[in-house]
């Protein structure tokens, strides 16, 4: 008879649980805590708000003041997650809808079959498939400026990059490491480089030829990264973080095939309902580029696309209802963290402290040497990141109290802009307060954990060379 043997990874109070990253609902909680007890502690201020570019409000980066303190009590604290819930309600909302319709489209088993022909097509070349499928997203983020299409693409290569041999992991790296480098360095990026140099009087999109090497160097790196790992995991499947999990285990089932099975073959309605579908993305693209849709626009127009597929492929109506049931339950818990990570922002917001980080930031990096100058500012915007994960809501923030400090201090306002990109963008996907990476974990069945052990080796590479460029920039005095 055999003997269980805990494993010492389990055993309480062993050093290697002691090293081991907790829950991310634990992490979330401790920083929600850590927020609520700073308002307690940190001077209460907050600057006037004024109409900036296109209308959107602004700080008056010489109108800082102090206020009375507003210090968090204990049903505000109660009351974090919650708000946190309603105020990331678009992400949460999209995050449901998208995982919903893409499991009616399993149920069609449209995406079955579309794999099938992609793997027997790419067999004994699926790496050829990461640089590609990389490079496309990665164009695509740096002109329109849209890391949360991550969201959209996860569901679509996910089923490939398993039958590929691959593993969840690579998929949502192939996703998110692609936008963030388009995103972060935004060649023609409306939402970072757009207006961080509206709100720096600079010429609209200057600058392009060093922001295009960044995204060439950048995305060699996550290439790299990704195709490595990759490789490892085909080769080597128990190489795989997420080898000993159950979920990894079904899609492997659910996608693999032997290479002598027989070619799956689609009925007339299933080819009609393919068909319906490749109609609804290119609606979804033309909404997005040309009416300006972002998650809610989308999420509607999925819960009208899973309806309309489902019942041109032949399913009933309780199949549609049922398959939107089991999308909304696969990805409950992310979207749930999605809603509680933007409590850490609630606190800081009803203890009226966040102007005041704002400030004392700014105040940190006037005060360095002016070699470090342009590093102080990255790493200012790495660090406020955590809070506001969002690239517009962190550029109407900070950049109107950088700018004008940037022509203080010695550094260019170009330089400045460049410092707030690398800063605002690489840390998307590492902080757990970023929502739709969150969401985006969770439609790939990735812990934010096994994602930290995959990506932190990337994220300190590109760390490393957003230095170099800020360096090159700030010895150059970059105008552009």
């Amino acid at each position: 008879m055999s003997q269980h043997r805990p494993s010492s990874a389990g055993t309480p109070g062993t050093a290697k649980s002691w090293c081991r990253i907790p829950d991310i609902y634990v992490v979330l909680f401790v920083f929600i805590a850590m927020a609520a007890i700073a308002t307690h502690f940190v001077p209460a201020g907050e600057f006037e708000r004024v109409p900036g570019p296109n209308g959107r409000i602004t700080i008056d980066p010489d109108s800082y003041t102090t206020i009375d303190p507003s210090p968090v009590g204990l049903t505000d604290f109660m009351l974090a997650i919650p708000n946190g819930l309603m105020s990331a309600g678009e992400v949460v909302f999209f995050t449901f809808m998208i995982g919903g319709m893409f499991m009616v489209l399993r149920r069609t088993g449209i995406i079955e079959i579309g794999v099938d022909k992609l793997t027997r097509r790419f067999a004994g070349q699926g790496l050829l498939t990461l640089p590609v499928l990389m490079t496309v997203f990665a164009l695509i983020a740096t002109v329109i400026g849209t890391q949360e299409l991550a969201l959209v693409y996860v569901p679509v290569i996910l089923p490939l990059m398993i039958a590929l041999r691959f593993d969840s992991v690579t998929a949502a790296a192939v996703a998110l490491c692609a936008t963030t480098v388009g995103f972060t360095t935004g060649v023609l990026n409306p939402i970072n480089t757009g207006l961080g140099q509206q709100l720096s009087a600079l010429p609209l999109y200057s600058g392009y030829g060093l922001r295009i090497l960044a995204f060439i160097v950048m995305l060699a790196a996550a290439i790299f990264f990704v195709m490595r790992y990759a490789r490892q995991v085909s080769h080597s499947p128990e190489r795989s973080l997420l080898n000993s999990d159950p979920g990894e285990a079904e899609k492997r089932a659910l996608y693999q095939h032997a290479e002598n099975s027989r070619a799956l073959v689609a009925s007339t309605r299933q080819k009609l309902a393919a068909l319906t579908t490749f109609a609804f993305f290119a609606l979804l693209v033309y909404g997005v580029l040309q009416q300006g849709w972002f998650m809610m626009e989308m999420a509607g127009l999925f819960i009208i696309m899973g309806v309309v597929v489902g019942l041109v492929a032949g399913l009933s109506t309780d199949d549609i209802c049922g398959g939107f049931n089991q999308g909304f339950r696969d990805v409950l818990v992310g979207a749930m963290i999605a809603g509680v990570a933007r409590g850490v922002a609630v606190m800081l917001e009803d203890g009226q402290i966040m102007d005041t980080l704002v400030y004392g930031l700014g105040n940190l990096v006037g005060g360095l040497p002016t070699l470090l100058s342009a590093i102080g500012m990255f790493f200012a915007q790495l660090g406020f990141n955590f809070i506001i994960p969002s690239g517009s809501g962190q550029a109407l923030v900070t950049m109107p109290l950088m700018a004008p400090l940037s022509d203080m201090i010695g550094v260019t306002r170009q330089t400045a802009v460049l410092a707030f990109q690398l800063g605002d963008g690489i840390g998307n996907i590492l902080y757990p307060t970023s929502g739709y990476f969150m969401a985006t974990l969770a439609l790939a069945g990735v812990s934010w954990q096994k994602w930290v052990k995959f990506f932190f080796p990337l994220f300190c590479v590109w760390v490393l060379i957003a230095l170099g460029f800020l360096i090159f920039a700030q010895a150059t005095q970059w105008v552009g």
